[in-house]
């Protein structure tokens, strides 16, 4: 099964930014219990659009720029990035359903 990709500071406008199709990214921190409780969702849609598009992990303690660029002050945040632009906002925990939803209008 695929893994979220995980991003950085370092690398997000390589692999975001740039981009061919759609990347979903959520922001995390590992002392946030509403991210512990998306994660497995977050991994499950990393190998259910493995191939489709690009679902990503950024650690906010560790990469606070672009935290702090896409303006993401709570978490979790989950941003749908089109062409290089976040086009949907999520903040907080959401259920499965509604994400693959998402992700599904974003394919097409």
């Amino acid at each position: 099964m695929a893994e979220p990709t995980v991003v950085t500071d370092k690398d997000f406008e390589e692999i975001v930014i740039k981009a061919k199709g759609p990347v979903l990214v959520d922001f995390w921190a590992p002392w946030c219990p509403p991210c512990r409780i998306l994660s497995p969702i977050v991994e499950e849609l990393a190998g259910e659009y493995s191939g489709k598009m690009v679902v990503a992990k950024l650690n906010t303690d560790e990469n606070p720029q672009t935290s702090q660029k896409y303006g993401v002050r709570s978490i979790p945040t989950l941003l749908l990035f089109k062409g290089g632009k976040p086009v949907t906002t999520l903040v907080g925990s959401r259920p499965k359903a509604e994400l693959k939803k998402l992700l599904d209008s974003a394919l097409t």
